[in-house]
């Protein structure tokens, strides 16, 4: 077995995606005897070295240990309509949408990676499409600034219950599409305005997300003349 550690993780789906990503195993089908097994194995081997756990992990364990001992019983729980229940049912659920939440994250990551060190057009070549007036004092903000007053309105917002998250109606395409709707007759859109539109921690990452990819594209610059000065989007590509 792999060594694994615990504070690697960032709760116990994290760790239980990764025994199904490593040993390539069906999400819908999880064998739950051995996963419970591992499991349990890491759980007392930290308690041995007499290293905390968290109490999210000690509940996951119980849970995993709940739904092996409803497996074992020969006659399965019916419901309504008279239709055997499976005890993995709800834990399926879960880690499917703990997978989109993480999965999302992820894409956020290697966007940001990728901008961060990949060279773009300069920013002189940009003003081509930018009135004189505004590229005097305006000047390009990373993507690490950038990031930065992102993380700031998050942190302002409250915490995203990844297993009550409906991942389904999140749509990049849509969101790219609203952002170049919203410009003024300028071509300018003020960065505090559209994030006052998103409801909760996991629209303003694909705000993120779709700025990064309209920054990629060459349809929209992000601007700012000073640093706790209003941040601007400018549209580059009339569309």
């Amino acid at each position: 077995m792999h060594k694994v550690e615990l504070d690697k993780f960032q709760g116990p789906l994290d760790l239980l995606l990764y025994f199904i990503r490593r040993d390539e195993l069906d999400i819908n089908d999880i064998p739950i005897a051995e996963i419970t097994a591992e499991y349990l194995q890491i759980i007392d081997g930290m308690k041995a070295m007499n290293l905390s756990v968290a109490g999210e992990f000690i509940l996951m364990a119980a849970t995993l240990m709940r739904i092996k001992s409803k497996m074992l019983i020969p006659r399965a729980e019916l419901d309504d309509l008279g239709e055997p229940i499976d005890p993995r049912t709800e834990l399926v659920k879960q880690l499917i949408e703990y997978k989109k939440y993480k999965d999302i994250a992820d894409n956020l990551s290697e966007k940001w990676e990728r901008l961060s060190y990949q060279h773009e057009r300069s920013i002189s070549e940009t003003f081509e499409d930018l009135d004189a007036d505004d590229a005097s004092y305006l000047k390009e903000i990373s993507v690490f600034e950038l990031a930065q007053h992102f993380k700031n309105v998050i942190d302002r917002l409250p915490d995203l219950n990844p297993y009550e998250v409906d991942l389904n109606t999140i749509d990049l395409s849509d969101k790219k599409h609203f952002i170049l709707n919203s410009f003024d007759g300028r071509g300018i859109l003020f960065f505090d305005a559209l994030l006052k539109k998103c409801i909760n921690k996991l629209e303003v990452i694909m705000t993120f997300i779709a700025i990064l990819d309209l920054v990629q594209q060459l349809k929209i610059v992000v601007l700012q003349s000073n640093l706790f000065d209003d941040i601007e989007i400018h549209l580059l590509e009339k569309n």
